[in-house]
């Protein structure tokens, strides 16, 4: 796996709560390209839960729409927004594992609207939770001129994330 470079990482102004580094309050996520996947190794946190020692469904919405989200970023190299979201609570998600794997990758695209898969599995690799997200990409002129985004690239060296 090849660690996926932040490209805003150091811009002034982003917070983003799914990825930015700097949110005191975000969950900050990162990323790894895996072949068609990305990868994303997290931590659930007890300030996260729901009911008592389970990860809040809230929560685990926005870590699957993080990955989709970077799905865009990386494979078509522009940004996009979520236009329908489709989660499936399988078991719940203890904020007692040590870490939960997210994985998702494409499963259509046409035109400007992808379709893309995404799945929470817990420390033990059980599915725990599935998504399917729909999301509209803008062009990467848009992307460019509006957003500040150029590219998306992988670090040069294979990297094992810490587990």
């Amino acid at each position: 796996m090849k660690k996926i470079i932040n490209p805003w990482k150091e811009v002034e102004g982003y917070n983003c709560f799914g990825c930015s580094p700097h949110n005191t309050f975000g969950v900050k996520m990162e990323f790894y390209e895996d072949g068609d996947e990305i990868v994303s190794i997290w931590k659930p946190r007890p300030e996260f839960q729901g009911w008592f020692n389970t990860l809040h469904g809230g929560i685990q919405s926005v870590l699957l729409d993080e990955i989709c989200a970077w799905v865009v970023l990386r494979k078509l190299q522009t940004a996009g927004v979520t236009s329908k979201m489709e989660t499936r609570f399988r078991k719940p998600v203890s904020t007692n594992d040590s870490h939960i794997m997210l994985r998702a990758s494409m499963r259509e695209q046409r035109r400007n609207v992808v379709t893309l898969e995404a799945r929470i599995y817990n420390e033990k690799n059980e599915l725990c939770t599935e998504a399917v997200c729909t999301y509209f990409t803008f062009s990467r002129e848009k992307s460019a001129e509006e957003l500040a985004f150029h590219h998306c690239d992988v670090e040069s060296e294979e990297v094992l994330p810490l587990i």
